[in-house]
């Protein structure tokens, strides 16, 4: 088994990381631990402008990253601490999340702490949630990944997974917020974040000891980063690969009432329909037209925007204003 501390705090690079490590070390058994600055990591079939608040997470500058594997959206920052198995397929029931997490559970249970994994795949403490794990299937081997909330800042988890209900409809499933815990509430204060990766470190060399610590070498990190700059830090992979869905959103303004619903398939939007009480001097059917097969992004709509007479369909209003509408 290779033991492996990454060096990074960029979510980019560390989702980047297991897919990389997965074709590189096909035949080896890895444990991979990283931990993230600010971020938002989405299970791979979810709808990612569904599962945040996009308002706050550009505003706070924090990274919306799609992972490989399936499950909820979960938030990331250097008070959580992520680890990840990669083991051959088939050596190992899919379904069993036991196998993974036991030694987070042994760890915890030495220190006196009831931690103890419930439901499919979720560890808790006294009925509190503190690590939810995924799990995939790719060429050839299994990964099961999960995070462990150490010292986590609750409130910013909270407000970047809260989105407006109204906005999107037929949407994929979102994910369930299930009560969740620091570990820090538990373990002694002398443990945090750092701390905590060592001891479980060393808790997987006791139970292992032929694994082995493994550093990433100049080619590693330069295959990982032309993975990040091919596909894990795209606009493509992050909101685009987002399951089909319909939005809509509504703005009373200066200028008038106005209503967008759009229908979104791959992350472009196919149909586009503008209401409201507003006075056009230009048919506002030629500004649906406009959107048409473009990217439901905010930053390239601004651009969009900017190129029109936004006042020739919706009298005096600005493009601020009026991108509001697609947030």
């Amino acid at each position: 088994m290779l033991i492996i501390d990454s060096p990074s705090n960029n979510a980019y690079f560390n989702i980047a990381s297991e897919e990389y490590l997965l074709y590189k070390y096909p035949k080896a058994d890895i444990f991979l631990l990283y931990i993230n600055a600010p971020s938002i990591i989405i299970g791979k079939f979810q709808n990612t402008l569904a599962e945040i608040n996009l308002d706050y997470v550009q505003d706070q500058g924090i990274k919306v990253v799609r992972r490989m594997s399936g499950g909820g959206a979960v938030y990331h920052d250097l008070g959580n601490l992520n680890f990840s198995f990669h083991t051959l397929l088939g050596t190992n029931d899919f379904m069993d999340f036991s196998t993974f997490t036991q030694p987070v559970v042994s760890l915890l249970n030495q220190m006196d702490i009831p931690a103890k994994l419930e439901g499919r795949n979720d560890l808790l403490v006294e009925g509190k949630k503190f690590s939810g794990n995924a799990k995939l299937a790719k060429n050839g081997k299994m990964i099961q990944h999960g995070t462990l909330l150490i010292d986590s800042h609750m409130e910013v988890l909270g407000d970047a997974l809260k989105v407006n209900p109204l906005k999107f409809i037929d949407k994929a499933v979102k994910s369930n917020r299930a009560r969740v815990i620091n570990l820090s509430e538990y373990l002694p204060e002398n443990i945090n974040t750092l701390s905590f990766k060592q001891l479980l470190i060393a808790e997987m060399m006791k139970n292992n000891p032929e694994a082995t610590m493994y550093t990433l070498n100049d080619e590693d990190i330069a295959g990982i980063e032309q993975l990040v700059a091919d596909k894990y830090a795209t606009w493509e992979w992050n909101f685009g690969a987002s399951p089909n869905y319909n939005f809509k959103k509504a703005l009373k303004i200066p200028a008038g009432f106005i209503e967008v619903h759009l229908d979104v398939h791959k992350g472009h939007i196919e149909k586009a329909k503008i209401f409201g009480d507003f006075f056009a001097s230009k048919p506002i059917e030629e500004l649906e037209n406009i959107l048409i097969g473009e990217k439901h992004d905010i930053a390239h709509i601004a651009q969009l925007l900017e190129g029109q007479d936004i006042t020739a369909y919706f009298g005096k209003v600005s493009v601020a204003e009026v991108l509001e509408l697609f947030k």
